[in-house]
């Protein structure tokens, strides 16, 4: 991993993170059974002269005093005593004053609700709101992140298996860890190349070709000609196109505030005003535009201004 690599709790991630999942939790207690019966109680707004709110703050009240002091009491108990409510979100909400609003991580609700990242929560969202803290790791993860989330609870025991919509494994009171947190948080962007070299990295250098001292505004990655490439993170491609330095080059919208940019590719297979999902087959590497031989010009851009890849990437590696 060499300047890039994130310690020893990465280090067992990358080793494990996109390996089949089905295994997770594998020495989870079963029993639990499907919670609500498929329909949830509803919560009209987060107010406690809602009477749907104020039982939910009760029971949540009861099930932290219950983690707080659960010695070795069974798993088990603490699923059968969940409630999951239903809500949904209002103007002006979002994820973490809806977290501190309900006395809940948002760790619980991000998970339950296999949210990746704080702005999936928006105006108009209907979310599940558990009434016992935990994260809920599906039986099938998707995403990077549920990915994440079971590997690093492969050989947990302190589980149980539960159906809420999906098949998920319960690990009540548990959080995200600090790796957990900062994936979220930060949108956990990727390495777009499974392998690369790392040729130039981010801040100001002498430009190879022109002589020029100047901010070298991403990283280069060297890897053969044709190596695929893909996706930092999910996104909408909003630009494709040709330019004298850049050559053949993508740039895909993540949220609000950021984006991505991939340049000197031989060919793209993204299509414009598509939707791509993090990890996703979006072109390959060439040596078109500004270029002394095959290599991914790749830019993280933050509100336009360009950022260094270096403090958000956290999966060097491929899907």
């Amino acid at each position: 991993m060499g300047k890039h690599g994130k310690g020893l709790t990465l280090a067992f991630f990358l080793l494990s993170l996109f390996c089949h999942a089905e295994d997770a939790g594998s020495g989870a207690k079963s029993g639990a059974g499907t919670h609500n019966g498929g329909a949830f109680p509803l919560i009209e707004r987060l107010d406690p002269r809602d009477d749907g709110f104020k039982q939910f703050i009760a029971d949540v009240e009861v099930n932290r005093r219950r983690i707080f002091n659960r010695g070795r009491e069974n798993v088990a108990a603490f699923a059968e005593s969940l409630t999951v409510y239903q809500y949904t979100v209002r103007e002006g909400e979002d994820l973490l004053s809806l977290a501190a609003r309900c006395n809940i991580p948002y760790s619980a609700l991000a998970s339950l609700n296999r949210l990746n990242h704080p702005s999936m929560v928006t105006a108009g969202k209907s979310l599940l709101l558990p009434s016992t803290p935990g994260i809920f790791v599906p039986q099938e993860p998707q995403s990077d992140l549920e990915r994440l989330l079971a590997s690093s609870r492969l050989a947990a025991e302190d589980s149980v298996m539960l159906t809420i919509e999906t098949v998920y494994y319960f690990f009540p009171g548990d959080e995200f860890s600090m790796t957990e947190r900062a994936f979220f948080l930060n949108m956990g962007f990727r390495f777009p190349l499974r392998a690369y070299r790392l040729t130039s990295g981010f801040g100001m250098r002498r430009n190879p070709l022109t002589g020029n001292i100047r901010l070298h505004q991403g990283l280069d990655l060297a890897a053969p000609m044709g190596t695929e490439v893909y996706a930092a993170g999910d996104g909408i491609v909003t630009e494709i196109g040709q330019d004298p330095v850049y050559g053949n080059y993508i740039v895909i919208k993540h949220g609000e505030n950021w984006a991505s940019l991939y340049g000197h590719l031989q060919r793209i297979s993204a299509v414009l005003h598509s939707f791509v999902k993090s990890g996703m087959l979006i072109g390959w590497v060439g040596s078109t535009g500004q270029s002394t031989g095959p290599h991914l010009h790749f830019e993280l851009r933050q509100n336009g201004k360009a950022q260094n890849p270096d403090k958000y990437l956290f999966l060097p590696g491929g899907r």
